[in-house]
């Protein structure tokens, strides 16, 4: 019983990297080379989601260490994120993060504003990042 007990253990151990982590690394790169769009979406949505999971985990470490079935609770949510059957990140990319990020894109300040430092907000690595290919300044 303890062999059992043992290799199940080893097996939840495992779980954790294997949903969070290796399984969404190769579909992300299968994402990349395939010709749908619908794809990329996704896993560009699981990886918002998960990278604002962790941050969230690490600001709440104290809090959570106090659930014990966290980990548990965690691995289930983040498998809904990853199975494709369910389309997780999508539905929550879609149901709550897009609004606020269409929100800051409309509200910015316009880059060919005639202010002294040539339109650009003080938030220019965001900006950098943020922005499309062809929307740079000449």
């Amino acid at each position: 019983m303890s062999k059992l007990w043992t290799l199940i253990t080893q097996l939840h151990s495992l779980a954790g990297p294997v949903v969070t982590l290796l399984y969404p690394l190769y579909a992300s790169v299968v994402a990349i080379e395939s010709t749908s769009k619908l794809d990329d979406e996704q896993w560009l949505a699981y990886w918002i989601i998960y990278s604002f999971l962790t941050l969230m985990e690490m600001v709440l470490q104290s809090l959570l260490e106090w659930i014990p079935i966290w980990y548990d609770v965690k691995l289930l949510v983040v498998a809904w994120l990853v199975l494709p059957q369910f389309k997780g990140a999508t539905f929550l990319y879609e149901r709550f993060v897009r609004q606020y990020i269409r929100a800051y894109v409309t509200e910015r300040v316009p880059h060919h504003d005639k202010s002294p430092n040539g339109g650009k907000t003080k938030h220019k690595f965001f900006d950098f990042i943020a922005s499309k290919k062809g929307d740079h300044d000449a």
